[in-house]
């Protein structure tokens, strides 16, 4: 980027304490600035959502393709009236289960959204997150933030200052450090826009989750296929590669003995697996752990950081294990599949 800025690294452990940096990072805001925030899920790059200007910034310091529509953050339901034309019922059940949290809802919007924060959509993504400290800064500025993750557009998605600022310092104004980000992936997608509340990226809230509250809840194709020629991209997450290391990706579906034969056949120069806890000791080739192959909880909380790290091992061509695709296990499937731009070779 041509034009560098002064980026402020301001630490804000505790809402209470730290008063000074937040009312700064709120003011950034507030004034059409760029700030990168901790949320539950990753950090989130962001600006004023109704300022077309500042909203304008953020496309530009990430490098992202502008008819992605970009997550509106509020602080309260309040603030979501005038964004939107109608708050369906279905609405109101999933925000009384799963709000504040990693769930984004998708509503008819209103003429206060510009089309640059929609991505030219007639619709408006909105999310309550749960993080102290990205509702206090909302708060502060007192204003809906728009944020997609902070880093560069279709790298991993930053789960720590520390991934931020190597992304984005001189890109934008200010840099919130809060530490680590406990879910680890995006927030889950649901359209309430249709006849039936559609999924269309999942996260945080599963959508075994979703069916609870709601019953009969349909999965979008593009969860786990790519998105279909000439469509629209309804919500973050769906239509280019993502979350891509340099290294090349490619996921492995199979057993745990099926996918040590198949990566230590192919030992040498630059090749890694990225795999569980369990089939480490069965692996000729350097690996990291992106967590056990049970749980998808740690996988969803270490899957960013170990892409990351594979670029800083060196890694020319990484060979994931595949993750079920049940629970937050869904999630994870779905950004590694972006990540390996649907490679996928079945054991």
């Amino acid at each position: 980027m041509a034009d560098r800025i002064e980026t402020q690294v301001l630490r804000v452990r505790n809402i209470y304490d730290d008063m000074e940096p937040l009312q700064k990072a709120a003011e950034i805001l507030a004034g059409g600035g760029l700030v990168a925030f901790p949320t539950e899920t990753v950090y989130g790059l962001g600006a004023n959502a109704l300022d077309e200007k500042a909203v304008a910034g953020i496309f530009k310091a990430k490098g992202r393709p502008q008819d992605n529509p970009l997550i509106v953050h509020v602080c309260d339901l309040d603030m979501i009236g005038p964004l939107v034309t109608e708050i369906p019922e279905a609405a109101l059940r999933l925000a009384g289960a799963f709000w504040p949290g990693p769930l984004t809802m998708i509503f008819p919007k209103s003429g206060a959204v510009p089309q640059v924060t929609s991505g030219g959509l007639p619709t408006v993504a909105i999310r309550f997150p749960a993080h102290m400290v990205a509702r206090e800064l909302i708060r502060r500025a007192d204003v809906p933030i728009a944020a997609p993750s902070a880093n560069l557009s279709g790298s991993p998605s930053p789960t720590t200052a520390e991934h931020c600022i190597h992304d984005l310092m001189g890109r934008v104004d200010a840099i919130v450090d809060s530490g680590s980000c406990g879910v680890g992936v995006e927030s889950t997608v649901v359209s309430l826009v249709g006849e039936m509340p559609r999924v269309l990226r999942p996260g945080g809230v599963t959508v075994e989750q979703l069916r609870e509250v709601l019953g009969e809840v349909e999965v979008d194709p593009a969860v786990c296929a790519p998105l279909a020629e000439g469509k629209a991209a309804a919500s973050p997450g769906m239509k280019y590669k993502h979350y891509a290391p340099r290294a090349h990706v490619v996921i492995l579906e199979g057993g745990r003995q099926a996918f040590a034969k198949y990566v230590n056949a192919r030992a040498g120069d630059g090749i890694y697996a990225m795999c569980f806890e369990e089939d480490v000791p069965g692996l000729s080739v350097p690996s990291v752990s992106y967590g056990g192959e049970g749980d998808d909880a740690s996988q969803a909380v270490r899957l960013f950081a170990v892409l990351r790290q594979m670029d800083e091992l060196g890694a020319k061509t990484v060979y994931a294990h595949c993750p079920a695709r049940t629970g937050v296990g869904l999630a994870v499937y779905n950004r590694l599949l972006r990540a390996a731009a649907f490679e996928v070779v079945r054991l």
